[in-house]
C-alpha cells in the first residue's frame, strides 16, 4: 500500500470526509489548509444530474465572478480595423487576424482566453483542431464571439470564468485565491453555482445539483451541503 505523505495526512486531519459542511465552514476548513508557498487557487466542483453524451444535457456557460478570480488572464482577440483598436485599448494582450492565425498554427498559444468578431470566425474555424481541445475556441454561448470586443476583453480580465460539464457530469471552476477573505470566496462560489443552475439544460431530469465540494490547489476536498449554496443562489 502506498504511503500517504505527512503533509497530505495533516491537511486531511480534522475533516470528516462523510460529512456535508455548510458553505462558510467548508471555506474556513479549506483556507486553513492552504499552506503551500504560493497563493493556492480555491476551486469548486459540482456533480450534476446530467449525461453530457446527449446534446440536450450539455451544460456550458460563463460566470462573471463578483470579486474576480485573482488570476492574471492573457487574452487574444481576432479582429480587424476599428475592432482591433478597440480590443487593444481594452487591454487585450494579442490582437490580429491572418497574422495571429499563423502564430497559432505555428504552435505558439500564449493566451488563456480567445475572443473573435463574428466576421472572423471562418478564419478562426481553421484552428478548431488546435483551440478546441484546449477549450479556447471562441463561442457565442459564452460571449467570446461578439462585436463587443471591449466588453468581452474587460470581462475576461475582470474574472469571467467559463465552465463546461465533463463526460462524468462534473463541472470544475477556479473561483478565487486562498488569500481572498472568506466572505468574498463565498460570494464567488454562490455566483458560480447560480450561473451553473441558470444553465440547466432542458434534458436534465431529477436532481440537477447533486454534490458540491470545495478545495484548494494542494488541499483536500471538503463536501458542501448543496442547500447552503443553491438556496442562496
Amino acid at each position: 500500500m502506498a504511503k500517504i505523505a505527512k503533509r497530505v495526512r495533516d491537511t486531511r486531519e480534522g475533516i470528516d470526509r462523510t460529512k456535508l459542511y455548510g458553505l462558510d465552514e467548508a471555506i474556513g476548513l479549506v483556507k486553513e489548509r492552504a499552506t503551500a508557498k504560493f497563493d493556492e487557487t480555491i476551486e469548486v466542483s459540482i456533480n450534476l444530474g446530467v449525461d453530457p453524451r446527449h446534446a440536450d444535457q450539455m451544460v456550458r456557460g460563463v460566470c462573471n465572478l463578483p470579486n474576480g478570480s485573482g488570476r492574471t488572464v492573457r487574452v487574444a482577440v481576432f479582429a480587424r480595423g476599428a475592432k482591433a483598436d478597440e480590443a487593444k485599448a481594452a487591454g487585450a494582450d494579442i490582437v490580429g487576424a491572418e497574422d495571429l492565425l499563423e502564430i497559432v498554427q505555428g504552435g505558439t498559444i500564449d493566451f488563456d482566453r480567445c475572443i473573435a468578431t463574428p466576421d472572423l470566425m471562418p478564419l478562426v474555424g481553421r484552428l478548431g483542431k488546435v483551440l478546441g481541445p484546449r477549450g479556447l475556441m471562441p463561442n457565442p454561448k459564452v460571449g467570446t464571439v461578439t462585436m463587443d470586443v471591449k466588453g468581452a476583453v474587460e470581462a475576461a480580465k475582470g474574472g469571467a470564468v467559463e465552465f463546461r460539464v465533463e463526460k462524468a457530469g462534473i463541472i470544475h471552476g477556479g473561483i478565487g485565491k486562498a488569500s481572498f477573505p472568506a466572505d468574498k470566496l463565498a460570494e464567488n462560489i454562490r455566483a458560480f453555482v447560480d450561473a451553473v443552475v441558470r444553465a440547466k439544460p432542458t434534458g436534465a431530469k431529477g436532481t440537477y445539483v447533486q454534490r458540491i465540494a470545495v478545495s484548494s490547489t494542494m488541499g483536500p476536498g471538503v463536501k458542501v451541503e448543496p442547500g447552503t449554496v443553491v438556496s442562496a443562489a
